[in-house]
């Protein structure tokens, strides 16, 4: 049939390889939010976008454990990286790990929250979708309120030192005659001093 019912239509993109993909959507990419994270961070939200598929938004995992498998090999960068996207609203942690064998579970907050059973009380009502585009940038509080003004380069008018030349301007020489004779070799002579 031309226009294609009753036909089973083959709905693959068939212009990329198989298989899933991570739908990262260009409001994360384009934020201010994101530009400050360093790259630890952002390969850190990459494997948590990697996990998620279709349900299970709040049960990502991003343990030394479980990331080894995915070639991350410290602990401290990890922590780290989990840390800046928790600050910059990334992320959102539904359940706080314990030892010995309990990791803490992540959301993503560019996607609604999947409420599974297990998450810490009032980690549902905690959940922000869209934080990380509410969260201050780093250096957020380094300029002045009242906007950013030139500052002189001169002193201020402050505490000043003297000048480095003698106020009556460049010092002469005392000497009644003149340093060398006039007529003759100077050290014939004997020497002038000075009285």
């Amino acid at each position: 049939m031309a226009n294609g019912r009753g036909e089973r239509r083959d709905k693959r993109d068939k212009g990329r390889d198989p298989g899933g993909f991570v739908a990262l959507p260009w409001a994360v990419l384009d934020c201010p939010a994101y530009a400050q994270l360093g790259h630890p961070a952002r390969c850190l939200l990459f494997e948590l976008a990697r996990q998620f598929v279709r349900n299970n938004n709040g049960r990502l995992l991003a343990s030394a454990a479980h990331l080894k498998a995915r070639g991350w090999t410290s602990s401290d960068v990890i922590g780290r990286a989990k840390r800046e996207l928790l600050e910059a609203g990334f992320i959102f942690e539904t359940v706080k790990g314990h030892r010995p064998n309990r990791a803490s579970w992540y959301a993503v907050t560019w996607r609604e929250l999947n409420c599974l059973e297990g998450f810490d009380p009032g980690a549902a009502a905690g959940f922000e979708r869209g934080a990380y585009l509410k969260a201050r940038p780093k250096n957020a509080g380094l300029s002045p309120s009242g906007g950013v003004e030139r500052h002189p380069i001169a002193p201020s008018g402050g505490v000043g030192a003297p000048p480095p030349t003698p106020s009556g301007g460049a010092m002469r020489a005392t000497f009644g005659t003149a340093p060398t004779p006039s007529d003759g070799h100077h050290l014939e002579k004997p020497s002038v001093v000075p009285g």
